[in-house]
């Protein structure tokens, strides 16, 4: 038997025999709001990627079954019929559309990755920013949400907690995954790292609303070569495109919002490697899908100079503690009984 390497609660990994493959990126617009008809479009895509040899396929942040724009081109009082909509829009985890996505990964044999907005199970109107993560046999190995929604974001999304901050054991290797801004986060980051991480995959959104001297595709660009450079892991990027129909639900007659959506340069997606060079060409705002060939043995060398989970640290002056533990809105000290017991004092 080969021998296997692993951190503490992390992956294996075959050190001898690591694995190749092909990862795909889409870059893809929903059917806005129709969750649905999202659902059966990733179906289509995922299918596409599996047909061109795609062992990974990653898709973008929420992208079932869209992303709230409009909370950067309305108030708050605007947006909240908006909001409504989106939440019963959205999917529940376990639910029927996780399930359809299942059904899809392990007919195909993908290892899955996609954006969803998850409606919370203990309270009618929190939604999350998650990210789902599937195995090629359909098993559901994680939900991801999104630790902190970016600015604007916070007048839809419930920020999430550590328990979802985890890496994957895949039989094409250990896989982490983070939403959009998230990608900044330097401690986020490391606490994948430092798990065992090998494949990154990082879900984003198209952005054109965002400031006018803000490159969304240039930011997503630096955001990836820096985790693949510094964790000397790959990182799959996938970002969302804009379509006619988004621009129409969102802009309506107002030609300054219109104007911010036909920017150019909103999305970027593609595949890097341990170097922080793009493994192929990647793909900016059109719709496509971007495959890359992936090959763990190039993490190897790069740690002999940088291993900033390894010798290129200091654990003795710095240490990341992590509060994985979830995180209810409230817990109780014993468990309520089915029915009241006259030791309760209560009339039976």
């Amino acid at each position: 038997m080969a021998p296997a390497s692993h951190p503490p609660n992390g992956p294996l990994i075959d050190v001898r025999n690591p694995a190749r493959f092909t990862a795909a990126a889409v870059q893809a617009a929903p059917a806005f709001l129709d969750t649905a008809a999202t659902v059966d479009k990733a179906v289509g895509l995922i299918a596409e990627a599996a047909r061109n040899g795609a062992s990974l396929v990653v898709f973008p942040e929420v992208f079932v079954p869209g992303y709230p724009y409009w909370n950067w081109t309305m108030t708050p009082v605007q947006g909240s019929t908006w909001y409504e909509r989106l939440y019963q829009s959205a999917v529940d985890i376990p639910g029927p559309e996780v399930d359809t996505l299942r059904d899809a990964a392990r007919t195909h044999g993908v290892v899955l990755v996609i954006g969803v907005n998850e409606r919370g199970g203990h309270s009618l109107g929190t939604l999350y920013n998650s990210l789902v993560v599937i195995g090629p046999e359909g098993d559901l190995l994680g939900v991801h949400r999104k630790l902190v929604p970016t600015w604007a974001e916070k007048l839809t999304w419930t920020g999430g907690d550590a328990s979802t901050l985890r890496v994957h054991s895949t039989p094409i290797g250990p896989l982490g995954a983070l939403a959009c801004g998230e990608n900044t986060n330097t401690l986020a980051r490391f606490a994948l790292l430092a798990q065992g991480e090998l494949i990154h995959a990082a879900n984003y959104i198209a952005l054109p609303v965002a400031p006018a001297d803000y490159d969304m595709a240039e930011a997503i660009a630096v955001r990836t070569a820096a985790h693949s450079f510094e964790g000397k892991v790959f990182s799959v990027v996938s970002c969302s495109a804009l379509s006619p129909e988004i621009v129409e639900t969102v802009a309506g007659d107002d030609e300054e919002t219109r104007k911010l959506f036909a920017r150019p340069r909103s999305a970027l997606s593609g595949i890097f490697g341990p170097d922080g060079r793009p493994v192929s060409e990647p793909l900016v705002d059109d719709e496509g899908i971007v495959y890359g060939e992936i090959d763990l043995a190039r993490c190897i060398q790069p740690k002999q100079m940088h291993d900033i989970t390894g010798h290129y640290n200091r654990f003795d002056i710095f240490r990341l503690h992590v509060d994985n533990r979830p995180q209810p809105p409230v817990s109780f000290a014993a468990e309520f009984p089915s029915r009241p017991t006259p030791s309760q004092g209560d009339d039976v």
